[in-house]
């Protein structure tokens, strides 16, 4: 009578674990629904205090990349190896692959990482679009 009892009971937890799941919001919503982060006021700032330095004309950064990060448009753009930023997509941006460190060279070169928030602030802006906003 225990065996019946007992796999009655693990179908009705696996099935309202599937329910509950169901009704959970898909992790690609509930990041979506974070506060809409701005590339003026989020972004730029960043870029400005930690990046410009180096990678704008005639910045040892621009000179070995092409990366201008003075503007939108420049970063957009990208570098004479590719985009930095893929809208939509920041685990594929070659520009979160630098600044988390996950490639060879982690920006800002020769100085302390950036802060997780502020990393985290233009993951989600790469996230939510990358939008000139």
């Amino acid at each position: 009578m225990k065996k019946p009892r007992l796999m009655l009971v693990s179908v009705a937890v696996g099935a309202l674990s599937l329910a509950g799941a169901m009704v959970l919001a898909p992790i690609h919503d509930a990041c979506a629904q974070q506060a809409r982060m701005s590339f003026a006021e989020d972004v730029a700032p960043v870029l400005k205090g930690w990046c410009v330095s180096c990678h704008q004309p005639g910045g040892e950064g621009y000179n070995a990349s092409g990366l201008d990060l003075t503007s939108y448009d420049g970063l957009m753009k990208g570098t004479k190896f590719g985009p930095m930023v893929i809208p939509g997509q920041p685990d594929s941006s070659n520009l979160m692959v630098l600044i988390q460190g996950q490639a060879k060279i982690r920006m800002p070169f020769g100085h302390k990482a950036l802060p997780s928030c502020l990393r985290n602030n233009i993951w989600s802006w790469i996230f939510q679009g990358a939008k000139n906003n």
